[in-house]
């Protein structure tokens, strides 16, 4: 049984209520007896919604179904959802990385689930009992924390889109750079490998006859190797012309 047997709520309540469970929050509202059933605030790991009972006789008394009677414990219940409102809204302003903010949205989601549907019992409870003020108060604050948890959510996804934009352009720079440094690599290899492979044709241990020649013959062999490796440059730096250049439309 989930409601306090010294209370006397009428069986139309009764009826409403489940027998293991507290099920939605939400205002029940019956022969003058309001019934508000709420959730605790939730953690970004609790699979399961911790329900209380507050009742609010005829009369205008209240009672609270884990302590004592009056209406302070109800007062109490909807600050502890602006006390971690106010905890989130500093981890936020505190958080350094994007990992923080994504363990932020986690807390963050279910906490202003959570609210948005307290407020929206008390709202109803308001309505349905006229003139109270006690619930004019309540009904208040509950909105002004849905709101803060909505825009606090928003801020913090804004912000985790902000920095995952500005990392990816961060990686795309990243990445022109290394292209530029292998085009760069590119160019002197395509500078050099003339030279490179001549050299290395010249220095195997064949009869070629060019080492009892004259100076002059080294000298035109280097210059004939020069002038294909700037060839190839020219070369590599067109095909790299081509292909950054747009293609005209038809």
């Amino acid at each position: 049984m989930i409601i306090p047997p010294t209370w006397s709520l009428p069986e139309a309540i009764r009826a409403r209520l489940g027998q293991t469970t507290y099920g939605r929050q939400r205002a029940i509202v019956e022969e003058g007896h309001l019934l508000l059933v709420l959730h605790q605030p939730p953690g970004a790991d609790d699979s399961r919604r911790e329900g209380v009972l507050f009742w609010r006789n005829p009369a205008g008394d209240w009672q609270f179904s884990r302590g004592g009677p009056g209406p302070a414990p109800l007062k109490r219940h909807v600050q502890a959802y602006a006390e971690m409102e106010g905890k989130l809204t500093q981890a936020y302003e505190a958080a350094a990385d994007i990992t923080a903010l994504f363990d932020l949205v986690e807390k963050l989601t279910p906490l202003a689930r959570a609210a948005r549907n307290m407020h929206q019992a008390l709202q109803a409870a308001r309505e349905a009992i006229k003139g109270d003020t006690f619930l004019i108060e309540l009904r208040d604050m509950a909105y002004e924390i849905d709101r803060n948890l909505e825009l606090l959510l928003e801020d913090v996804r804004n912000a985790i889109q902000y920095r995952m934009a500005r990392e990816a352009e961060a990686q795309a720079q990243s990445g022109k750079e290394a292209l530029r440094a292998s085009h760069r690599l590119n160019i002197l290899a395509a500078l050099f490998f003339p030279l490179t492979a001549i050299a290395s044709l010249f220095g195997m241990n064949l009869a070629h006859g060019f080492s009892e020649e004259a100076p002059v013959v080294f000298w035109l062999v280097f210059a004939v190797g020069a002038g294909l490796g700037f060839a190839m440059k020219g070369w590599v730096l067109a095909k790299a012309s081509a292909k950054d250049t747009p293609a005209k439309p038809q």
